[in-house]
């Protein structure tokens, strides 16, 4: 496992550090939509961060490896799951994903908002992701369409549309059906109490199984 870039390192320490807790400690709401249909399997979460959505999959019986570049988030993380009597289904890693990736096959592999405030190659980091998931096995995206109002810290960031992201993907269409590409609307509030309406693409791509024929639509 590759360690943490300084210069990335460094930035989410502060984010993380800025606050005893930066998140709401809630799963992320399309995730629990979709992955509440799956059978409970093996789990990757990409930028685990305070560990709400690797909790909420572990208490359905998912066994979970939970990555992060933060000390404090896993540290925090490690920590709710030792109280939730969980930690024994989660794997928490620290990894920079920007030049290591954990190892192995995940029947869910879910990246959920992987922005960062530091220069990353993110078409890239979906890639390996995708290259994570077994045969059966699905991969979840749910990211930002657009910037949030109050996200002061994004520069120069790039919000590409969920088509976009699936083309970045480069997926051989034999090997993968498409089960969910689009975008959503949702209302949020910031921290400073401000709230908007937001849009996330949501993407659900699935491995096929070996030996599986595509339909001639599934791809389109």
């Amino acid at each position: 496992m590759a360690e943490p870039s300084g210069d990335a390192r460094t930035a989410w320490e502060e984010h993380y550090t800025a606050k005893e807790r930066v998140w709401s400690g809630r799963v992320n709401t399309q995730l629990a939509e979709i992955a509440g249909q799956l059978d409970a399997a093996h789990a990757l979460d990409l930028g685990c961060g305070e560990g709400a959505d690797a909790l909420w999959l572990a208490e359905r019986g998912w066994t979970v490896v939970a990555v992060d570049i933060s000390t404090t988030a896993l540290g925090r993380a490690h920590a709710a799951a030792e109280s939730c009597g969980l930690a024994v289904q989660i794997d928490f890693q620290q990894c920079d994903l920007s030049s290591g990736f954990p190892d192995g096959l995940f029947d869910l592999v879910s990246a959920q908002f992987l922005h960062s405030p530091v220069e990353m190659d993110r078409a890239a980091l979906l890639r390996r992701a995708a290259g994570a998931v077994a045969p059966g096995g699905s991969l979840v995206i749910v990211d930002h369409g657009a910037a949030p109002p109050w996200a002061s810290k994004i520069h120069h960031h790039e919000f590409p549309s969920a088509e976009s992201v699936v083309s970045g993907l480069e997926l051989d269409e034999a090997d993968w059906q498409r089960i969910r590409v689009g975008s959503v609307e949702r209302t949020a509030r910031g921290p400073d109490g401000t709230e908007a309406s937001l849009i996330d693409n949501v993407i659900r791509l699935r491995r096929r199984p070996a030996h599986t024929s595509p339909k001639p639509t599934d791809m389109v």
